[in-house]
Order: structure tokens, then sequence, then C-alpha cells
């Protein structure tokens, strides 16, 4: 469908534009008749699609999109006032206030020769060298060091360039050989900075972040900590910091805390947090493998497959050998390919086995040699390790994949209400005593001891939300972030002729399945669905281990009119992925899940939010805003408007060869905006800038041939509404602070240059947003336990902003908490407007973002996350269920992952299933 017609305007080529200019909208936008309800328009239109198409017909080329040369070129939008919306309401964060000196920094480049690549022996060389020669060669001065190259100090040192010799003996050195060795430590003059700018910019009369200062600054307050816990990224993790507990499968759970330091709107602040992650056990490998492996007798031969999982799971241990008084260490590598009993060595007089030299030297009998041994060294020159003669070094942070049950008792142990996080934050902050550490006061920093109090907090009010009942229109106030449908009907009721149901639960009877699906049926048309009583073949059951089969076979008995099919899932774990594979990218069936234990129970409460599944997976909508409907929406109702979301998903550490996935969603209906159309693409392993937003593809007969998901998704809103969009809201998903420059920078510039090759001209206003739910700060209501202020969780109340203290010192940021907590402490999401052509004031922006939160069609809850970032998250997820078990499980090089520029695209998901919200 052509964007031609509809005039040409537009303001120019965006990258003419200044900064926070608008681009008006074409003339022909405002002879157009909005229509009032999408419905009629959606009829005939293409909902949603989760693939990109490899070629797209477009009318006129343009230039492939590449990335600025500099990311410098981006300026972030000003804050254009605080908001004023809402009741006032006061809260604490997890935020303390910082107080600076003012000091002289200077910054040394450190070179240790030989190198070393970890970071705890470069500090003990370093704290070595501080010790030795601070009063004699240093000035007296207490420098810090970030492990790598750089050393920081409160003035000068009394030398330019200075080169020393630093002996490290046994006592320093913990992670490889006990013998000492001799260190040349190059110190060089690199630069120095001062505090001016910090504060220039702090006070908004400097519009860049002095990064520097501000990362030594940081450097500094994680020295002391540093130094005494085991450090993961940001965060430090001791015993000393809490009672461990195990997980399962040889890992336990470390207590922990998080802290950086952050430029706010109050001044400097450090925001500390508390953590929980998996550790490994500091157990007897061979105790470790059976916990991993969940074997009762160690006596038994490993199978092949056994063999695979160990190979992969002891990959980079640390171990300890236990048979030697030295207690030497060593990095495992693998493990060796014949069985202890059958592998041999040779040494100067005879070839020996393994098990005969440690019986002979150490008189230790070997037990379990049948098992392979652990293989460090090289290579080349391979060390091979009994297991029985290992222990796991305490400290080792696992950093793979946990499964399901892990995942559980990490959250399980980690969970904490708001009261008693807000308490276990302030022993963190009490316990490093910030105000007494010896490198913060070298520096001049201090830090308050209590938590920031936040007076200008603000809770939004909940969107009317409108539903259909016999007749008549139903109106509904949502209280606390929910709502229920009672005597309540879906707006659009989506109608399902032939469905029906297959039970691959072995501890399921037949009627289970049977009664399951009766009452499913009967609730989506209490909900205003149109569903037809009667399957369109007969309900069954299947074995779970013949589920592809079982699938092809309804395909074929119904003759591919299968429009719905219900699946009582296996009993088992890890086959939803394989069927959804099979059912939307092989067979094209729309399907919906549920798990046996539910399929029993029969709640209302689940069957009611298993009929809002599918009836958005079946084209309808279950509920719209109203002030949608009366054009009530700032910056949305009064002109045609697109929201889209966006989200990259990466694989887990240690699938290098897995690709990294991008979904787009765009909203289908105006002034709705409740239907979103997705598009999903396979990219380059752990690239976050989305490659397909805009493409041009060379073809020998068309020439330029212009696509993309930007592209494709406006075409798609023009027939689903029969109009142009006049202003593009993006939501962009998983970005970090480091990234936000590149990411803008290209991606805005895939979005021009996919709006221009429609039309001529044709440049609507962009608003670009990025959404970050991983973040460490929390907000605790000032008053535990009163219920005017606190949802049933104990939690800040569902719409609760903050665009004050905690922010930016000058840009367009805020976090919301639009949902009521259910176990834990909320975490509000923070959203950073990175661009704004259409010229959002806060208040328009933090009530559009927390109103879209009410409109997420799987629960009568409002969520989190924006609806366009998280269905972008959840298409992201179902591709990566098509390529799993695909996967090799092998460890390439960092050298090679870069090297893979063939991506292998995704499969095709069927055309009557990418047409709708399936994912939901």
């Amino acid at each position: 469908m052509s964007f031609s017609g509809g005039g040409r305007g537009g303001g120019g080529r965006g990258r003419g534009r200044g900064r926070g200019s608008v681009v008006p909208p074409p003339s022909s936008y405002s002879s157009s008749s909005p229509s009032t309800s999408s419905s009629t328009a959606a009829a005939s239109a293409t909902i949603l699609s989760c693939e990109v198409e490899e070629k797209l017909i477009l009318e006129t080329p343009t230039p492939t999109p590449t990335p600025p040369a500099s990311s410098k070129a981006a300026r972030f939008p000003s804050r254009p006032g605080l908001g004023t919306a809402g009741t006032k309401c006061v809260v604490r964060a997890n935020h303390f206030l910082v107080k600076l000196k003012e000091k002289d920094l200077h910054h040394y480049d450190v070179s240790i020769t030989p190198e070393v690549i970890s970071r705890g022996f470069n500090r003990a060389v370093m704290k070595e060298l501080v010790l030795q020669y601070r009063q004699s060669h240093m000035g007296g001065l207490q420098p810090v060091y970030d492990g790598r190259k750089g050393l920081f100090t409160a003035g000068p040192l009394p030398f330019a360039s200075k080169e020393f010799v630093i002996n490290l003996g046994e006592k320093e050195e913990k992670a490889s050989s006990r013998r000492e060795r001799e260190f040349k430590v190059a110190i060089k003059l690199a630069g120095r900075t001062d505090l001016h700018h910090l504060q220039q910019f702090l006070s908004g009369q400097q519009r860049d972040a002095p990064q520097e200062t501000i990362q030594v600054l940081d450097i500094v307050l994680r020295e002391k900590p540093s130094n005494d816990y085991t450090v993961v990224g940001r965060s430090f993790f001791s015993i000393k910091l809490g009672q461990k507990s195990e997980v399962g499968d040889g890992l336990e759970c470390w207590r922990g805390y998080y802290q950086s330091l952050r430029p706010t709107q109050m001044g400097m602040s450090l925001n500390i947090d508390v953590a929980a992650t998996a550790f490994y056990e500091a157990i007897p490998v061979v105790d470790y493998i059976c916990k991993f492996l969940n074997l009762r007798d160690p006596s038994r031969p490993l199978t092949d497959i056994d063999r695979i999982k160990v190979k992969k799971a002891v990959r980079g241990l640390r171990v300890e050998l236990t048979h030697r008084k030295d207690g030497k260490r060593h990095k495992i590598l693998g493990i060796s390919s014949q069985p202890l009993n059958q592998l041999m060595f040779n040494t100067d007089e005879k070839r020996l086995s393994v098990e005969q030299y440690f019986l002979d030297k150490y008189r230790i009998r070997l037990r379990c040699t049948h098992w392979p041994a652990l293989q460090a060294g090289s290579d080349s020159k391979p060390t091979y390790l009994p297991m029985e003669v290992c222990n796991i070094v305490e400290g080792q942070k696992y950093s793979k994949k946990l499964n399901e049950r892990q995942v559980t008792a990490i959250l399980k142990a980690s969970c904490k209400r708001p009261e008693e996080r807000e308490r276990s934050i302030e022993r963190m902050a009490w316990h490093n005593d910030y105000n007494n550490d010896k490198f913060a006061k070298e520096f001049g920093i201090s830090v308050d001891s209590r938590l920031t109090t936040i007076s200008s907090g603000r809770v939004l009010q909940p969107p009317m939300l409108k539903y259909h009942d016999t007749g008549k229109d139903v109106r509904i106030q949502p209280r606390v972030g929910q709502w229920n449908m009672i005597n309540s009907k879906m707006i659009d009721g989506a109608t399902i002729n032939h469905w029906t149901c297959v039970n691959f639960s072995s501890r399921s009877p037949l009627d289970i399945a049977f009664r399951f699906s009766d009452r499913l049926v009967s609730m989506c048309a209490s909900k205003g669905m149109k569903f037809n009583t009667k399957p369109l073949v007969p309900i069954r059951s299947a074995r779970s281990d013949q589920i592809e089969s079982a699938l092809v076979e309804l395909h074929t008995q119904s003759q591919g009119k299968l429009q719905l099919l219900i699946i009582v899932l296996p009993d088992f774990s890890g086959s939803y992925g394989t069927i959804k594979r099979i059912c939307e990218t092989e067979l094209g069936i729309i399907s919906q899940c549920c798990q046996p234990k539910q399929a029993q129970k029969l709640s209302n409460q689940y069957l009611e939010n298993v009929a809002l599944k599918i009836n958005v997976k079946a084209g309808g909508r279950n509920t719209v805003l109203l002030d949608a409907l009366l054009r009530k929406i700032p910056m949305v109702s009064d002109n045609p408007t697109i929201i889209f979301g966006a989200d990259v998903t990466h694989p887990h550490p240690g699938e290098d060869s897995s690709p990294s996935i991008a979904a787009v969603v765009a909203s289908m209906d105006w002034p709705e905006v409740t239907k979103y159309r997705g598009l999903v693409s396979a990219q380059s392993h752990r690239q976050e800038l989305i490659q397909d937003l805009h493409k041009v593809v060379q073809d020998p007969q068309k020439g330029a041939v212009h696509g993309g998901m930007i592209r494709e998704l406006l075409i798609h809103f023009r027939r689903s509404t029969g109009l142009k969009p006049h202003r593009i809201i993006f939501y962009r998903d998983g970005v970090s602070e480091g990234q936000f420059s590149q990411v803008l920078l290209y991606e805005l510039d895939a979005i021009r240059k996919a709006c221009a090759s429609l039309e001529e001209g044709y440049l609507p206003p962009v608003t670009f947003v990025v959404v970050q739910k991983r973040h460490h700060t929390r907000l605790f209501p000032a008053e535990h336990g009163n219920r005017n202020t606190t949802d049933k969780s104990g939690n800040i109340l569902p719409g609760t902003v903050i665009d004050t203290h905690i922010c930016h010192p000058s840009e367009f940021d805020f976090y919301l908490c639009s949902h009521a907590g259910i176990q834990g402490t909320s975490r509000p999401t923070h959203y950073h407007v990175l661009w704004d052509e259409n010229r959002f004031t806060s208040d328009n922006m933090q009530t559009l973002t927390n109103n879209l939160c009410y409109t997420y069609a799987r629960c009568t809850r409002s969520v989190s996350v924006v609806p366009p970032a998280y269905y972008a998250h959840l298409a992201a997820f179902r591709a990566r269920y098509y390529i799993e078990g695909n996967v090799s499980n092998s460890h390439t090089s960092p050298a090679t992952r870069g090297l893979n520029a063939q991506i292998r695209p995704l499969p095709t998901i069927k055309d009557n299933v990418k047409d709708v919200m399936f994912y939901c």
C-alpha cells in the first residue's frame, strides 16, 4: 500500500533540524477524517507479524542507514519543567547523598610487567607497592587503583614518571603458584582534573557530564570493598554480608550489595541496594558432580551425555589440590577423553597410569577411576587431575544459565518486603562505614548515613477503562492497580469457529481435558467472544514423546482449518518451545498452552486470564482507554499517532554461537492504541543496535529495494487505520546508559530513512524514550504500614512518579512505579527521553506512559513496564524458542565470535499466525 497522495511537507530533512524542533505534519493530515473506531478498518488489516520479509517492494530508494561517525552529536533534551499531575506523596529512595570537598585529582597510567590478567592479582601487586613505598616515594598519599591501568591520587605524586620493582611472595599470592615472583611497575602521569566541572554539571550550568571525574570518585568509594569482598560487576559479595543458602546442583546463594555513584538533582548520590547471586559451593569436585548430575552412587561410570554435561560444567572452574601441602590451584579447561584408569603418561623410567602414580607417590587409592580426570594446563601440555583430590575454590561466581528451580531459590532468598529491604540497605551502608573509609577521607568524600527522603513524589490517577455488557458500555475505574471483569465483556470479542484440545499430560486423564476445555470455552463466551461449543475434531490425549506427530495428525485431520488449539502440556518442563515452534512456523496454528495442575484446578481467575490471552490471539481487543475514545489523550488523540516498542534479547553466557534477537512492535489502532503488530529478526551475537529497522536490498532488476521493520509497520498502520501516522513515539527497552548515544543516533537515523523511503518529505516528529528496568533504585513509603499510602504488599501505590532529587540533573527522565506489588519490593521503571521532536511536557509523558500500563492484554492489572516495550520483550523471547536446541554448545573464543557474519535467519512464521498477537 503506497503512502503517496498524502501531501509532501514534513519540514525538510531530519538531519537539518535543530534539537527539539518539531516537524509539522503533511498538509493533507489536517483534512483527514480520523476514525473513532478502528475495528472496521482493522477487519481487513493484518494485525501482527513476527517476522521480517526478505525483500519489500518500496517506491523511493534511499541510502542504507549507517551509524553516525561521532556519538557526541547526540544531545539529549532538557527536562521541560517538573510534573505537577497527581496527588502529592512522600517516599524514601535507596540513594545516599554524597558531599565532596574541592580536591586536585591526578590520574596516572600503570603498567605491570609481566602482564597479569587477573584484577585481584594486579591489586595484590599494587597493594604491596603502596605498602613499601607510600611514605618514601609517594609523598604519603593514599592512592586508589582500578585493577587495570589507572591509579588516582588526591594531589600530585612527587614524580611524573617512575618505575618500581615488587617481589610478591607466598603470603600475598593466592590464585597462582606459591613461588616468589618479581614484577616491574611503571607509573606515569596521565592527566589531572578537579571538581569544578562536576559542580557546574550538577547545577545545570554545563550539559556534558564529566564522566572521568565521576568515574574516579566511584573508584574511590569502591576501593575498600574491592579489597574486602568478592567483586561481581558493580556488586560485592561475601559470606560476611549474610547467611548463604543452598540453591541446588552444587550452587549456593551469597548475599551482598550493589553500589554506584550517580549524578542527580540533589548532587552526587550513592545508590546502594542489597543483592544475591549464585556461587559454586566450596566442596570436593566429586561431590559437586554428584549434585550436578543428581547421582547417589559415584561408583557408576558416566554416560556419554553425562560426560558432555560435566565437561561444560567444570570448564573455567578453579580448584585446589588436597593431596599437596602447598594447596596448589589450577584453572580447569575440560576433562580427559579417557577414564582415569586408562589414562597413562610417561616417566623417566616407564609408562605409568595416573591411578598407579597416585598410589605409589601419595599412598592414595583413587575410587572414581571410571570417571575422567580434570584437565588443566594447556591443550599442548595438559595436566590431568583426579577429581577426588580437587576441591572447588571458594568465592567463584556462577555465570551460566540457572534452571527454574535455582532461580526460584535465589528469588526466595532475596525476596524482601519493603520495610525489611529498607532496613537491610541501611545495615549495608552502616556496615561499610563510608565516613571512616581511609580512601574516602583522602579524597574528601563523605556519605550521608540516611536514605534520601523525597517529599515531591506524586501518585498519578489511574485511567478509566471501557468494557461492554449486554447492550451497553461499562466503565471501570481500577483501584490500586487492579480491577475485575465481573458483569463485563471484552470491548471487541473475537470469533472462533474451529478449535480442539490435546492433552499431553500422562497424569491427567482425558476427562480432565474435556472439563477444562468446556469451562474455558464457556468463560470465553461469557466474556464476549463468539465461540463454537463443539470442537472441530475430537478432543484427545497423546504421548508426550510424540508431540510433533500428534500435532501434525491434528492439523491433517482438521484440513488446516483449526483457528485455535488448546494444549495441556506434558508433566515435565522443556516442551513449550517445541510446541510453539511446530504450531507457529510449521503448521500455522494458534495455540494456548496450560499446565496440567491448572487444567485440574479449574480456577475462575485462571480461566479468565486465559480467555484474555485467547481473545487477542484471535484478533480481538479486551479493553480500551476511555480517554482514547473521547480524544482526550494529549499528544496522541489530536493526530494519528503510532507507538512503537523495541527490545533486543541476548543469549545466555556460554551460548557464543547463538544470535541476538531484535523485536519491534507497533500499535495498529488509533486512537485506542491497543492492538500491536510485531516483527522479529536475528542479528549478530550480542549486538544491541537493531540492524533491521531499515535496510536496502540490491535487486538485479529493480535496483535498490527498501525494507525493514519500521517501514513495514508504518505500511500496516496505514492499512489498518486508513491513516498515515503524524507522530511517532518509540519506547526502546534494554539500553544501558553507556549505549544511549550510539543507540539513539543509529536507530533514529533508521526511523527517519524508513519514513522518507515511503514518501518524499515524509518525516513525522519522533519521541525516543529508553525504558530501563534493570537498575537498582528502590522507592519505599515514608510511613510503613499506612494503608492510605501503601498497597496490600506494603509497597508504594501504583502510579507513583518521581522526577526530582534522584533523577538526572538536567535531562528529561523520571521513575514510574505503575504497578501494585505482589511480593517483595516493587521496582519502579526508569524512563529517559533521549529525543523529543513532539515537545512533550513532563505531565503529558508521565501520564501517557502510566495510562498505557493499564492496557496490557494478558491480565486485569496494571503492569510495571509500558506495554509496547513489554510486547517487544515477549516477541523476542518467543522467537528464541524457534531456534532453541539448534544452537551449538561449543565454546568459541572471543576472537571468533565476531567473525560469524552469516546470521542464520529465524524460521518463517505462517501467515495466519503472524497476523495476530500470538505471543501474548
